[in-house]
């Protein structure tokens, strides 16, 4: 297995090179489960998903056996509680474990994800074993990133390899980077905005290649260039939108970022931009002089349309 390609749900059709290989202890299982922790909105709190069926994904199960799941939320301040832990066990309903000893396994294991910062505990399946053992026979864990300062160990076995390496040099760089299949690369400040991006490129026929919300990192020269050095890696790209809102960060210092950026990147597809906000005027004279081939837009849906038509004639 070591150096092939693993193709699965979580890869994606292209795959991941696979580095290393776990090797575990063989289990004869007599029953399967399911059982996560994961956070609410609803109740702002963590909330324990626990389900009699197991060894599937939790989607099939909902559609399957939507009677079965059972939602046990948890007072983010107070704890689990056995009360909590004996609902979860009822919920699970195992077949030959020791109803005492499941329901501590449920409390250490909501007490490894509070103490590990996840966000998501997910164990599929929870089995049984034919010694009457309850084990958590296959499992994911994913953690918060904001608390990666107190979690150094765990955050120390990442392997970038397994990662889409965009997302890993966006990370360094402190933007947000997330990697899709179009033509038309998208750079914007502010999540909402860059969302709203999207959505009109597609509306005019376009598809973007990216989220990529540099944030207030607009300002700052070297975010730039690292954000346009991501953009450009990839190869589908056929044109790039830059759709800035100009804030306490005014436009003509965003617009001076662009064109050096630009200039160092050496691009190689058609940029058009889009520039709103303080100092807007400022901000398109210097696009116009600088002497780069940077087109400009007067509003979000002459940028979506000229950059679709650039892609295009590519």
């Amino acid at each position: 297995m070591l150096g092939q390609i693993l193709v699965t749900k979580q890869t994606g059709p292209q795959g991941k090179v696979v580095s290393k290989v776990y090797l575990c202890e063989k289990l004869s299982l007599i029953n399967e489960m399911y059982f996560a922790i994961t956070l609410d909105r609803t109740t702002a709190g963590p909330i324990i998903i626990a389900c009699r069926k197991g060894g599937t994904s939790i989607e099939d199960l909902a559609e399957k056996f939507p009677d079965m799941i059972i939602k046990v939320p948890v007072d983010v301040f107070e704890g689990i509680t056995d009360a909590d832990a004996a609902k979860v066990v009822d919920g699970l309903a195992p077949k030959v474990a020791d109803r005492n000893e499941s329901i501590e396994q449920v409390k250490q294991l909501y007490k490894l994800f509070v103490e590990c910062d996840c966000t998501l505990l997910e164990v599929n399946p929870m089995a049984e074993t034919a010694d009457n053992q309850l084990v958590a026979a296959d499992a994911k864990l994913n953690f918060d990133d904001n608390a990666a300062f107190r979690q150094k160990e765990i955050f120390a076995l990442r392997d970038a390899t397994q990662e889409d390496p965009r997302e890993v040099a966006a990370a360094k760089a402190d933007l947000n980077y997330i990697g899709l299949d179009g033509e038309i690369g998208c750079m914007v400040n502010g999540a909402g905005l860059a969302m709203a991006t999207m959505d009109i490129i597609k509306l005019h026929g376009g598809t973007p290649a990216n989220f990529l919300d540099v944030g207030g990192n607009a300002s700052k020269a070297r975010s730039v260039v690292e954000a346009f050095k991501i953009l450009t890696a990839d190869d589908k790209v056929k044109a790039i939108l830059v759709n800035i809102f100009g804030g306490i960060m005014k436009c003509d210092v965003i617009a001076s970022g662009i064109v050096n950026a630009a200039k160092e990147v050496s691009l190689k597809v058609p940029v058009v931009v889009r520039l709103e906000g303080t100092n807007v005027e400022q901000g398109k004279r210097i696009l116009k002089e600088s002497g780069m081939t940077l087109t400009t837009a007067e509003d979000l849906d002459d940028a979506a349309e000229k950059a679709v038509r650039a892609a295009a004639a590519k």
